[in-house]
């Protein structure tokens, strides 16, 4: 269970623990079969081929469940991801790492909620920011 995080503790520009995923085929399978995206171009090799791409790519609304993924682990199990959105605007392909990065851009109370709005996105190894997107959150006190 990720440790809690709390408003105060928050600050601008402060980084989120980094995690890198490592999809492979199968899952790229497995995520067709659980969103019922079946496009070829996830898993079948010379499908991809064929529509002049190199391979096999991973499923965009995957790319975006690793980013909530990042975000929903470091705010811990009393923190609330309100919002979470992300543009595809590079290709990741089973067989290579991607990492889920994120800064924290804002703190601020609206309604009486503790806020964090957050930059993320996914980075391929070469360094490529495949999937920015933004978040926000709301997260506990540690006054109550």
């Amino acid at each position: 269970m990720a440790e809690q995080v709390y408003w105060e503790d928050i600050s601008e520009g402060m980084e989120l623990p980094s995690i890198v995923k490592e999809p492979t085929t199968r899952q790229l399978v497995q995520y067709a079969g659980a969103s019922g995206d079946f496009y070829e171009i996830h898993y079948d090799k010379d499908f991809a081929v064929g529509n002049q791409l190199d391979g096999p790519i991973l499923h965009g609304a995957l790319k975006s469940a690793f980013l909530g993924q990042l975000v929903t682990d470091w705010i811990g199990p009393q923190g609330t991801l309100k919002r979470l959105q992300c543009q595809y605007r590079g290709m990741d392909a089973p067989g290579s790492p991607i990492t889920a990065k994120g800064t924290v851009t804002r703190v601020y109370e609206e309604d009486g909620q503790r806020l964090v709005d957050c930059t993320v996105w996914l980075e391929n190894t070469e360094g490529q920011n495949t999937t920015p997107g933004n978040a926000t959150v709301t997260l506990p006190s540690r006054q109550g």
